[in-house]
């Protein structure tokens, strides 16, 4: 969707016409015919903004009167604003049922709805107008075009041959018979409903041009380029003709002859063709030339955002990610709430890892457009990359909500609730997909793995098998493998993750199941072997490298886990999880130095990490810099409110620090967000001894130590018995946290308060 903003010149010339208008209007009645008028006229012109503004004040004049209702849909589905457009069309009939024009064109747009039952409301509203203006064509066409959605092309066929009888050069309705009859497979049919056309409008280029591209999907080329010649006979300059002899030219291997073409395309006066020449440009690899071309064409109308959005996309794709950002910024600047560019810099910003620009955008969007499907899938991927588990369920149901046939949003969110243990509401989202949604690739492939989380062995082999019949798939493989790995067929497996990785060497998922095979065989030595020899063929894979750093770290090769690593951020400088390792490395190691400096590094080219924050936070804490501390687990936060480790530390730490007061609001938090933790119990219960509020202290801290019992988290509980006069548990909750770690430097003084007991 577009949205449409007006410059304050562009604004003040309105208003003064407006004010001009008012002057010599003195009844409602004679100032909405005003307004009406000028609304229509903008909208001949293509004037969206301005035809909005006169349309909405026709509505203030009359706000019972359906047709500014109707003219304002019309405006904003000529813009491609659907939601709002169907909205005041429905307003429209509304007030008055009777308002044809308005039934008919919210009719056409139900019939385009994947749900029957709208599909069927949309049929009884058509034979309503038809009641009222029997016989009309426009009528006739929307009702055809029901009964086809219906499954009646009978039906239809007799409605769209009624509608020529009534208007024989209706082209629309010649168009809509020949995709009856192609529904019916009649091509026969098809293509003489299409030569009447023709045939009836011989100095037309349009029918020329369908009957063109009716052959062009028949693979009758010769046939097909014979029309779009007539058609140009007819009209030099008609645009469609031209653009298929383009693309016939381009797919014939004539690159010379499509450049021309296409140079004649971008010179016509109609704003949609300007770009086509470029686009040509970069989809044959001339990329430079396409970018310079973009970037003409966008200087000459900055207003223009679909010039803008090729440019950003061109600048993307040669690796100019500054350049594009720069324009979109420049595009804010002047229009602070342009939501077309900040869904792209979101894009981009998400893309690159900048996780907090693009939620900042997003949010923006929202705030205009709470009702754009995109957003909330894009905001849900952004919290996913930082680890949020709640709130991308929430904005990909949002987005699920706001348009049922998004096929991407149901995929993310069946695989978020698979990863949740919720294979079963997973596969009952599934099952609501449109069904011609139902045969893609991606929906089998996510039901697969639903299948194979709900033990339903024999459904999850027939979908893999119809995936693997259709040839090697990589994915498909990797299902058969963890199948496989299932079944305890561990030689099958290991071919089909081998496959895998023939097909796909970066893929760490079938690595990773390689090496849970020889595992479960108790041959862990030979899978890590197995994970060794892909890094040594992929020694400039990232990806890989890290994989077998975290596998040998694992298992406690130290050693092999740093040179993983190392190898991991030599192939790819900026991975910013191969930094951290290293210096979760150093730390282990006691080199507290190395993994300052190398912390420091990564974060300044990740600013916005929130694992980098967080073992920046943990180092300041080993240092015992507890202010500095406190300080980067309070960005962590920022970043990621929910994120509830950030939140437990920055409590302790807090807390340590004479602040219980704020620490507990961190810690009520984190125990909101992880409420069987013992770390965050033990941080909650503490907190609550230092607010002196012992009883709740004491349930706490019992409550973690039966989970973990670690020497300092008896320690504390110690103390909490010992303040609420149970002295003897205290006593004996001390000892043992003694035994466990002798040196346990905060139970050195609590000794004292004990009567020294033993160690």
């Amino acid at each position: 969707m577009q949205e449409y903003r007006l410059k304050p010149s562009v604004l003040a010339c309105a208003c003064t016409a407006t004010l001009l208008v008012l002057s010599g209007c003195a009844s409602p009645q004679a100032k909405e015919a005003k307004y009406l008028e000028q609304g229509k006229r903008e909208f001949q012109g293509k004037n969206y903004a301005i035809a909005v503004l006169h349309l909405k004040s026709a509505i203030q004049a009359q706000p019972k009167d359906a047709e500014p209702y109707y003219q304002l849909g019309l405006v904003y589905l000529a813009a491609g604003d659907f939601n709002p457009g169907a909205s005041y069309l429905r307003k429209a009939v509304e007030l008055n049922p009777q308002h044809t024009g308005a039934q008919l064109k919210l009719a056409e747009l139900m019939a385009s709805s994947r749900s029957r039952e709208i599909v069927e409301e949309a049929q009884k509203r058509t034979e309503d107008v038809l009641n009222l203006l029997p016989g009309d064509v426009d009528a006739l066409n929307v009702l055809a075009l029901t009964e086809l959605r219906l499954g009646k092309p009978e039906s239809a066929e007799a409605h769209l041959q009624q509608a020529l009888v009534k208007s024989p050069g209706h082209l629309r309705s010649s168009v809509a018979l020949a995709q009856t009859r192609l529904a019916r497979k009649d091509l026969a049919g098809a293509e003489e409903a299409l030569k009447q056309a023709v045939a009836r409008a011989p100095g037309s280029p349009e029918p020329c041009d369908y009957l063109g591209g009716f052959y062009v999907a028949l693979g009758r080329t010769a046939e097909a380029e014979q029309q779009f010649r007539r058609a140009l006979e007819i009209d030099p300059k008609h645009g469609p003709a031209l653009l298929s002899m383009g693309a016939m030219q381009a797919q014939a291997g004539h690159l010379d002859q499509a450049d021309k073409t296409y140079r004649q395309v971008a010179g016509l006066p109609q704003k949609q063709y300007r770009p086509v020449h470029a686009l040509f440009l970069f989809q044959s690899g001339r990329r430079d030339e396409a970018v310079e071309e973009f970037e003409k064409l966008a200087k000459s109308d900055p207003s223009d955002r679909t010039l803008r959005t090729h440019l950003v996309r061109a600048y993307f794709s040669v690796n100019r990610v500054g350049d594009a950002i720069k324009v979109l910024t420049a595009a804010l600047k002047k229009n602070p709430v342009d939501a077309d560019a900040l869904m792209q810099r979101s894009r981009i910003y998400l893309a690159w890892g900048n996780y907090n620009e693009s939620r900042a955008d997003l949010h923006q969007v929202l705030h205009f457009r709470n009702d754009s499907p995109e957003a909330h899938y894009l905001l849900a991927k952004v919290e996913q990359a930082q680890g949020d588990a709640r709130i991308p369920r929430q904005e990909l149901g949002e987005a699920l909500r706001l348009d049922p046939a998004y096929l991407a949003a149901r995929i993310d969110l069946a695989r978020a609730l698979i990863g949740g243990g919720g294979a079963q509401a997973a596969m009952a989202l599934l099952e609501e997909a449109p069904a011609e949604q139902k045969s893609t690739l991606a929906f089998v492939l996510q039901r697969n793995w639903a299948l194979l989380a709900l033990g339903q062995i024999p459904q999850a082999r027939a979908g893999i098998d119809q995936i693997l019949n259709a040839g090697k798939n990589p994915d498909g493989l990797l299902q058969d493998a963890v199948l496989k790995l299932i079944q305890k067929d561990y030689a099958g497996s290991r071919i089909s993750a081998e496959g895998v990785l023939r097909l796909n060497p970066e893929d760490t998922r079938a690595l990773g199941v390689l090496v849970q095979g020889y595992s479960a065989q108790n041959q862990l030595p030979a899978g890590l072997d197995k994970a060794r020899e892909q890094a040594v063929r992929e020694p400039k894979s990232a990806a890989v490298q890290a994989f077998l750093g975290q596998l040998l770290l694992n298992n406690g090769d130290r050693a092999g886990a740093r040179a993983a690593f190392s190898a991991a951020r030599a192939a790819n400088p900026n991975l910013l999880a191969a930094d951290l390792a290293l210096a979760q490395l150093d730390i282990a190691e006691g080199r507290k130095e190395e993994a300052s400096k190398r912390i420091i590094a990564a974060v300044s080219l990740h600013p916005d990490s929130v694992p980098g924050q967080m073992l920046w936070g943990e180092l300041e804490a080993m240092y015992g810099r507890n202010a500095s501390a406190i300080e980067h687990y309070r960005k962590a936060n920022v970043m990621d409110p929910r994120n509830f480790q950030a939140l437990n530390n920055l409590a302790y730490l807090l807390s340590e620090n004479n602040q219980p007061d704020e620490a507990l609001k961190y810690a009520q938090q984190a125990k909101e967000l992880a409420p069987d933790n013992p770390a965050v119990d033990d941080t909650l219960g503490w907190t609550y001894y230092q607010k002196a509020l012992y009883p709740l202290a004491v349930s706490h801290l019992q409550s973690a130590v039966t989970r973990e019992g670690t020497a300092r988290r008896r320690y504390h509980l110690a103390m909490a018995y010992l303040k609420a006069g149970d002295t003897n548990r205290g006593r004996q909750s001390l000892e043992t946290a003694l035994k466990m770690d002798p040196l346990l430097v905060e139970a050195q003084g609590a000794q004292q308060l004990f009567g020294n007991p033993k160690r």
